[in-house]
């Protein structure tokens, strides 16, 4: 039975071109190719990366938070109740007209008095601003890395200024050592944020950032195995570009450096713009969906990696969507942190500890400005 599935699984047909078998694919006469065994080091390459990120969020990005002055909002804790915990963690956590009068019956509460403490609970649940400060300078660096990387593997390649090229002699293509570890790294990275997803910071986008990440892994293993090598490599450089300017801009947004953060928004808009809308939908997926039929019959792969571009290309314009109103948000003057958090909710039950939260809130402040010089 196994042997009948294995066979299934790696049917030629369904990788590879007609009038190609895996025997054509054998190391052989100086040739290396990129075997399906190679994917099996994204495993422990993911878990060096958690390490990393551990030592840089504690060592590096935590020290840099105390500098600049990134300090959590002060939270009131919602008092114990039995009733409202049950409600909240087993039922729904924010309130209906019909959930809020009967649990005011089932508590003899207020209604103002139990939708304060169902905003102070979603707030001990969301994560503090040091958290996103330290996970955004660590993408920002892992991106800025990755794009070098990238940049070193791809600067001499023919394919890079001539994309026709990506399909000379495919698919018997000769993998690259710079290749191999551009890839390595790229699906560590992307298997360590779905190893983190139960510990990072969640956003409005969440399901949409778990379909990135799968179908991002998808499309690197199916091009592994593939050998779509040349084309994925284009593909990580073109995504990794405009990240490096968006998790810089969160950074500095925390640290409250707006001018600069708007700054690198702008930028951001743009460059995605540009690779996103522009590069990779008319040159690199018009590369994977016209330039191949030029060399072979299309076939099951043809097909499969054409549409899990298209997937993220859809994805791409769920997200520009989004970055559009906040840049509409950041030239009316209305823009504050990110549309795709979710953002604290004003838990104050009265005018005094609004004053009170405030004055802590600006004491901080004073007390990080006289430290750092800001």
């Amino acid at each position: 039975m196994l042997h009948t599935v294995s066979e299934w699984l790696w049917w030629e047909r369904m990788w590879l071109p007609e009038k190609v078998s895996w025997s054509d694919l054998e190391d052989s006469e100086g040739r290396v190719y990129a075997k399906a065994c190679h994917l099996y080091a994204a495993l422990p390459c993911a878990l060096c990366l958690l390490l990393v990120r551990y030592l840089f969020e504690r060592y590096l990005a935590t020290p840099l938070a105390d500098l600049w002055g990134v300090r959590d909002r002060v939270r009131l804790t919602a008092e114990t109740n039995p009733v409202l915990e049950k409600h909240f963690c087993s039922q729904a956590r924010v309130l209906s007209q019909a959930d809020l009068r009967s649990i005011c019956k089932k508590t003899s509460w207020p209604e103002r008095k139990v939708q304060v403490w169902f905003k102070r609970r979603r707030n001990q649940e969301r994560p503090g601003l040091r958290k996103r400060f330290c996970e955004a300078s660590w993408r920002c660096v892992f991106y800025l890395f990755a794009f070098v990387a990238g940049v070193l593997a791809l600067y001499d390649k023919p394919w890079l200024y001539n994309l026709k090229e990506v399909w000379a002699g495919f698919p018997k293509q000769s993998m690259l050592p710079s290749q191999y570890y551009y890839y390595l790294l790229e699906m560590g990275f992307y298997l360590s944020l779905l190893l983190s997803l139960t510990f990072d910071v969640k956003r409005k986008d969440f399901k949409e950032q778990v379909t990135h990440h799968i179908a991002t892994l998808t499309l690197l293993s199916f091009s592994w195995i593939s050998n779509y090598i040349r084309i994925g490599t284009l593909v990580m450089a073109c995504h990794d570009s405009a990240d490096i300017l968006l998790e810089g801009a969160k950074v500095f947004n925390y640290a409250k450096w707006q001018r600069t953060a708007n700054t690198m928004f702008v930028v951001f808009t743009a460059l995605f713009t540009l690779t996103r809308l522009v590069i990779f939908p008319f040159w690199l997926i018009h590369c994977t969906w016209v330039y191949p039929l030029e060399e072979f019959a299309p076939f099951f792969g043809y097909y499969f990696f054409n549409v899990m571009l298209l997937v993220l290309q859809i994805l791409h314009l769920y997200w520009a969507v989004l970055i559009a109103r906040m840049l509409l948000k950041l030239i009316f003057n209305k823009l504050e942190g990110d549309d795709r958090s979710d953002e604290e909710e004003d838990d104050s039950d009265s005018p005094k500890e609004r004053n009170n939260k405030l004055s802590h809130i600006n004491g901080s402040g004073a007390r990080g400005r006289g430290a750092n010089g800001h």
